[in-house]
């Protein structure tokens, strides 16, 4: 007898099979949406077509740039910037990042919800148990007079499993799945956002060392004209108001130092945190612009690219998968489901006895569980599962569309950085000659002190003015590499990157 339920269990594994392949998986297969139709392949992102490359200007940070369509994006694409420090500052904020740990534990999570979740419905669910009870029984049961106390043990293996006839559990592993991807991306643009912030926040840092420098450079300047004033009216040459003027006019530009200096130190906080340390941390590197390279070359992915490139669109693809899936689980909850199940076990009054000849029981079984009525919950939580399906492809269209306006506000921005700062150095430039001139013609006596103040404060402005417009493209440049996704395919995937495997991930050498 026991070997005849363990012909007709191993059986059920066998029929589950051949009902699966026979069955249906209802509701729709998923497909990716397609990438946007762009009527004008030569202005892809842009209402007019981009130049070839953008203006030059003289000094740091006025190269010509080179709009490359098509080309391809480096795993640690902020070595572009030829900065060691940044670089070695970036390799270690991935170890120690909260932020990216915490990213890379909810993607393991749900690896290991589809596997807990596959395990219990992709293979029928075995059980044994092992049981003793003693009770006392009724003469009427037991035909002794005055009933009887007896002692009962048993021990038993039970087996189950639902057929997928209609691909409710297929369509539940494939939103399952499909959470894993999100997560997977969510990682993806954690590490993207991360790295990111560290190249803009030491762009940010290097920018205000510089206007610090030049408001320094001014006030050391007014400072020297402060004396010659004073001198000549001491001799009489100039009025005192001139004196009262050259030191008002000095007040006002130290009064802009330690608000550079607040943002500066503000700046360097903020970086020690991206990079995963105490605010007060020793060790972090200082930047300034002339330690950073502006690339020469600018990728430019086309649309079919960027959808497959940008982690937030994937990210809302998963999304819009799993809400895929769900119809399909909303869908096949309408039908019938089919349950086999067996059982074997033996039952003894005596535990020396339990596996006794005689003492064997087993059962086979298989079930069915058809919805008949329930107040049209079942069409109610499909025709809701429809909708969030549509609320999800909205929300992936609006993602698609966020993407190309990042891209196209981001290649519009460097092609008028560029032509900024060429205005801007001229400006600059322009505002020194004339101050040199001025400040000759004034000790001449050709012009008036006031006329030399305006170009003091001229000066004064076109040079902080010109430190911004330069730091501006850089920015912006390190803006087009995250906003076309950072080139996270080209190296190793981050779900449980460690110390040790930073170098590896990055594609880099340490």
């Amino acid at each position: 007898m026991t070997r005849h339920f363990l012909r007709r269990v191993a059986t059920i594994p066998a029929y589950a099979v051949m009902a699966c392949m026979a069955g249906c998986a209802v509701g729709p297969d998923f497909k990716a949406p397609a990438a946007p139709a762009v009527a004008d392949a030569s202005r892809p992102y842009t209402e007019a077509p981009l130049p070839a490359q953008t203006a030059s200007a003289p000094g740091n940070g006025g190269e010509a740039q080179r709009f490359a369509m098509g080309q391809d994006i480096p795993a640690a694409w902020w070595q572009v910037f030829h900065s060691e420090p940044l670089d070695q500052l970036i390799r270690s904020a991935l170890t120690q990042s909260p932020t990216l740990a915490s990213a890379q534990a909810a993607l393991r999570q749900a690896q290991e919800s589809y596997t807990a979740d596959a395990g219990r419905k992709l293979v029928p669910a075995v059980t044994g148990s092992l049981g003793a009870e003693r009770e006392r029984a009724t003469a009427l049961t037991t035909g002794i007079p005055g009933g009887g106390v007896f002692d009962l043990y048993n021990a038993s293996v039970n087996v189950s499993y639902t057929i997928d006839a209609f691909g409710a559990t297929r369509r539940e592993l494939e939103g399952l799945q499909a959470a894993v991807d999100y997560q997977r991306y969510q990682v993806e643009a954690a590490y993207l956002s991360l790295t990111a912030n560290l190249v803009t926040t030491a762009i940010q840092e290097a920018s205000l060392r510089a206007q610090l420098q030049a408001t320094q450079d001014v006030v050391d300047a007014e400072t020297k004209s402060l004396s010659l004033v004073e001198t000549q009216a001491r001799l009489g040459a100039v009025a005192r108001s001139n004196v009262l003027a050259q030191r008002a006019l000095l007040a006002q530009t130290r009064a802009t130092l330690p608000l550079l200096e607040k943002a500066l130190a503000q700046t360097r906080h903020q970086l020690a945190v991206y990079a995963g340390r105490l605010p007060g941390d020793d060790g972090l590197p200082a930047f300034g612009l002339d330690s950073l390279q502006l690339p020469q070359d600018l990728p430019v992915a086309l649309p079919s690219t960027l959808v497959r490139q940008r982690p937030d669109i994937r990210a809302a693809e998963a999304l819009l998968h799993e809400a895929s899936a769900q119809v399909g689980v909303a869908t096949a909850n309408l039908y019938p489901q089919i349950t086999l199940s067996g059982s074997l076990g033996s039952q003894a009054l005596r535990a020396e006895n339990i596996f006794s000849s005689g003492t064997a029981f087993w059962s086979i079984g298989a079930g069915l569980l058809q919805p008949i009525f329930n107040g049209g919950a079942l069409q109610a939580n499909r025709r809701a599962s429809v909708a969030a399906f549509d609320q999800a492809r909205a929300q992936y269209r609006q993602t698609v569309l966020g993407a190309f306006l990042n891209v196209a506000n981001t290649l519009r921005a460097l092609d008028s950085d560029a032509d900024a700062l060429r205005a801007q150095a001229e400006a600059e430039s322009l505002a020194r000659e004339q101050l040199d001139l001025v400040t000759r013609q004034n000790q001449l006596g050709a012009v008036s002190y006031l006329t030399l103040l305006d170009a003091q404060r001229t000066y004064q402005q076109t040079r902080v003015a010109l430190v911004q417009a330069q730091a501006a493209r850089f920015a912006d440049t390190a803006a087009l590499f995250q906003s076309l996704g950072g080139g996270w395919w080209n190296r190793a995937a981050l779900a449980d990157i460690s110390t040790d495997s930073v170098a590896a991930a990055t594609g880099t050498t340490r």
